[in-house]
C-alpha cells in the first residue's frame, strides 16, 4: 500500500478549491483518502494553503511520499511557520 500526499480537486467549474489529502498512490484523484491534512485555494489572497505540517511530518515518518507540487507547497507552509514563530 504505497500512499501518496496530493491534491484532490473538489472546486466547482471555473472555481478550483483542493483538499490535500493522503491516499493510495492507485487511486483516483479524487477517491477515497486515507486523511484529509488540508485545503488549497489557488484564487484566494494571502495565504491559499492551509495545512497540518504535523501530520505531513507524521505521515512522511509511516513512508508517504509528497508529490512534486505537494512537495514544494509543504516547503513553502514550513517556511512561513518558521517566519511567523
Amino acid at each position: 500500500m504505497a500512499l501518496k500526499i496530493r491534491l484532490s480537486r473538489v472546486g466547482t467549474k471555473n472555481e478550483p478549491h483542493y483538499r490535500v489529502v493522503v491516499a493510495e498512490e492507485r487511486s483516483r484523484r479524487d477517491g477515497d483518502a486515507v486523511e484529509q491534512l488540508g485545503a488549497y485555494n489557488p484564487r484566494a489572497k494571502g495565504n491559499p494553503l492551509t495545512i497540518k505540517l504535523d501530520r505531513v511530518d507524521y505521515w512522511v515518518s509511516k513512508g508517504a511520499k509528497p508529490t512534486d507540487t505537494m512537495n514544494s507547497m509543504i516547503k513553502r507552509a514550513k517556511r512561513a511557520a518558521a517566519a511567523t514563530a
